[in-house]
């Protein structure tokens, strides 16, 4: 979930020394509409607008701190500089007070030490800091076509204002970071979602008297769930579902490693036992201490119509062959990368008509809106009846199972079906 910047507090100005009600009010509003924009370069639009309007000033600025230089950032009423001009420390009234960290009024510009002409209509100027932490991020400036135009109660009102600039300017700042960072994050992780659907199998595997399915949906944009389909000697074929803890990415990236080695192993190996106990070897200490991955892993005949499977910690199968459909059984292995063992395994025979599933709990576990789960007895029904022709149907069951609340785990589903 995004988070967003916490606002920072505003720093106490000078005492507001006039009754004027009416800048007081001003204040209030300003503060309210400050408050409301979190875009920064249309916040600070903003303020050289209203300023200029509600003081009559000629001519109103915002610098802000690009490394060493301030840089004009929002101008109203200059005919000179643009967006982007850079301004030394030390340069005139902006890098004076930059520097010092301090209000600079210029009654007369024309005998100011620090003025740098502009506007030739310009008399009189005052540069406020923007400070935060007591570092200086930018300077807000007002120019005015009389002399001595800003009284002191015009000033403190400046810089009361300056106060609620620099919270809206520095607020702005951390909500546009946060927005980078999450606009990052999702590209990264839509990145990561394509990849992670590469290495899914691309189609089913034609096997003659078998129809073969795959389906998976990760809960977020990736996930830890993964199957595939793996071509071996004699026409045989490896089939495999897996789930790594957690989620996320890292999840991501402990299946893929899974996947590439249990690859390599499969072609080399085809009993599912001994191709479980070889990557088991290989990722135990690979794996950070907590982290695992449950597996099926099978090799089809259909020459002999045997299913050979091989379980490290996973739901085991469920198998309808005639009748209501049932769970296999065999003997339960370990997860892969929880300690070193031998996995059993176990060979059940596919009569014509027969429909062995292979899930992951994040489709057991689903759970509707009265937090009931969707369990193995109604994915046992659904096998058992006319609709569970497909992996994408079992799935499509379950996503109207919970309706509005969404998957909160990945799931993923294999059906194997004899003709």
């Amino acid at each position: 979930m995004a988070t967003y910047p916490r606002p920072i507090a505003e720093r106490s100005p000078a005492p507001f020394a006039s009754d004027d009600h009416d800048g007081l009010l001003l204040l209030h509003r300003a503060a309210r509409e400050m408050g409301s924009i979190l875009d920064l370069e249309l916040l600070i639009e903003r303020i050289v607008h209203d300023v200029s309007r509600w003081f009559g000033v000629l001519e109103s600025n915002i610098y802000l701190r690009e490394g060493q230089d301030m840089t004009l950032a929002a101008v109203h009423g200059c005919s000179v500089h643009r967006k982007g001009h850079a301004l030394q420390p030390g340069k005139g009234i902006v890098g004076h007070v930059a520097l010092t960290g301090r209000m600079h009024y210029a009654p007369d510009v024309r005998s100011d030490p620090y003025y740098i002409a502009c506007e030739p209509d310009t008399r009189s100027e005052v540069g406020i800091p923007l400070q935060v932490d007591g570092e200086v991020i930018g300077v807000f400036t007002a120019a005015h076509p009389d002399v001595d135009a800003f009284c002191q109660e015009k000033l403190q009102l400046l810089q009361a204002l300056g106060c609620h600039i620099e919270v809206a300017v520095q607020n702005a700042r951390l909500f546009q970071e946060q927005r980078q960072v999450r606009d990052r994050m999702d590209r990264e992780a839509q990145e990561a979602r394509q990849i992670q659907e590469a290495l899914f199998p691309k189609s089913s595997p034609l096997v003659p008297g078998y129809r073969i399915s795959g389906f998976s949906i990760p809960a977020g944009a990736v996930g830890g769930d993964w199957y595939d389909f793996i071509p071996l000697s004699q026409e045989r074929w490896g089939l495999v579902l897996a789930d790594a803890s957690g989620k996320g990415t890292a999840a991501a990236l402990m299946m893929s490693a899974a996947r590439g080695i249990l690859r390599s192993l499969a072609e080399d190996c085809a009993a599912p036992g001994k191709v479980l106990d070889c990557l088991n070897r290989l990722l135990l200490n690979d794996f950070p201490v907590g982290r695992f991955v449950t597996m099926l892993f099978a090799v089809l005949d259909p020459a002999a119509r045997t299913l050979t499977i091989a379980n490290a910690g996973h739901p085991w199968p469920l198998l309808a062959n005639g009748s209501a459909a049932h769970v296999v059984s065999g003997a339960n292995g370990l997860p892969i990368g929880f300690a070193q063992e031998s996995f059993a395994q176990t060979s059940i025979e596919l009569a014509p008509g027969a429909r062995v599933l292979f899930y992951s709990d994040g489709i057991s576990e689903a759970e509707n809106s009265r937090a009931e789960d969707y369990g193995s007895r109604r994915l046992q029904e659904f096998l058992s009846s006319e609709r569970g022709t497909c992996a994408e149907q079992i799935l499509d069951d379950v996503r109207a199972f919970v309706a509005g609340r969404g998957l909160q785990d990945d799931a993923t589903a294999i059906l194997i079906r004899a003709e």
